[in-house]
């Protein structure tokens, strides 16, 4: 049983983390705008917690210009889409092991 918690990734213990993860392994790239709304999150939050994954080499960020209008986009790094299956794989072990 000890060996189902050895691939857990405390970084996705943050529902909003895995939450920003899960939207990311389903989509290419989501905006800024978009996230915090599917989530429900306010900026200031988002904005940590996006930096985090980012610092961790999880996702990157792109910033662009649409006409004069900032816009921030996110995607899951390769490493990042790693990370995240061996959460989930790691996960389901321990409920099948019960």
């Amino acid at each position: 049983m000890i060996e189902a918690f050895q691939n857990i990734n405390k970084v996705f213990e943050s529902k909003v983390r895995l939450g920003i993860m899960a939207v990311l392994m389903v989509n290419e790239d989501v905006d800024f705008n978009t996230l915090k709304e599917l989530l429900s999150l306010t900026d200031g939050n988002l904005a940590s917690h996006t930096k985090a994954l980012e610092e961790l080499g999880y996702i990157v960020c792109h910033k662009t210009f649409v006409g004069r209008k900032p816009k921030t986009s996110f995607q899951a790094t390769p490493e990042g889409k790693k990370a995240f299956k061996a959460h989930i794989e790691a996960l389901e072990s321990f409920l099948k092991s019960k």
